[in-house]
């Protein structure tokens, strides 16, 4: 008897063999790109990479109910005490609306304050607080371990070239906006 009952299918109930047993291997998964091949191989890696640079933060954030824009704001305002909202929202790139929510969130649980400016009251300057501080420190310790770990591996002048790849990524016309945000990027 055939059933005519239609039901959902999730991609995740299909089960399929590969016809090909043998390991992949990076060219498997470049194959077609000719000379960029070895470019995309890197762009790979670096998703990768980002994939498991995040993973840390990830797990300790989920405690708090926090995501990666929770961490990019603590991360910069950790980083630069004092900053303005206007400032932090150049630097994210977000919606002022995503920006309120999360501001709001890290604000109600305590790990970040605003105060008014000194010359200007309607400006809002955003700080850590005390616990703020803690979890900016234990977000940032293992993408430390991990970034010495890698440029260990690499020899030593690779943080100079690793700086260098990372900084010519960036937009050519905001190049000077960043190394103004952070002071030692600038590759030499």
């Amino acid at each position: 008897m055939v059933s005519t009952t239609v039901k959902y299918v999730n991609m995740t109930d299909i089960i399929l063999e590969p016809t090909n047993k043998t390991p992949r291997t990076t060219d498997d998964f470049v194959a077609g790109y000719g000379k960029d091949a070895d470019v995309v191989a890197l762009i790979e890696l670096l998703f990768f990479a980002y994939r498991d640079f995040v993973s840390d933060p990830d797990q300790i954030l989920d405690e708090f109910g926090f995501g990666r824009a929770h961490h990019r704001v603590v991360h910069f305002v950790g980083r630069n005490p004092g900053m303005n909202v206007a400032e932090l929202l150049d630097i994210l790139r977000i919606t002022k609306q995503s920006l309120s929510r999360v501001l709001r969130e890290l604000i109600d649980k305590g790990f970040v304050y605003q105060r008014e400016g000194a010359r200007d009251r309607r400006q809002r300057l955003l700080y850590l607080t005390e616990t703020g501080r803690q979890l900016h420190e234990r977000l940032i310790t293992p993408q430390i371990t991990r970034f010495e770990a890698a440029l260990k591996a690499c020899g030593p002048d690779s943080s100079r070239a690793f700086r260098k790849a990372l900084f010519e990524m960036i937009d050519p016309g905001d190049r000077q906006h960043v190394l103004g945000l952070i002071g030692n990027a600038e590759p030499e």
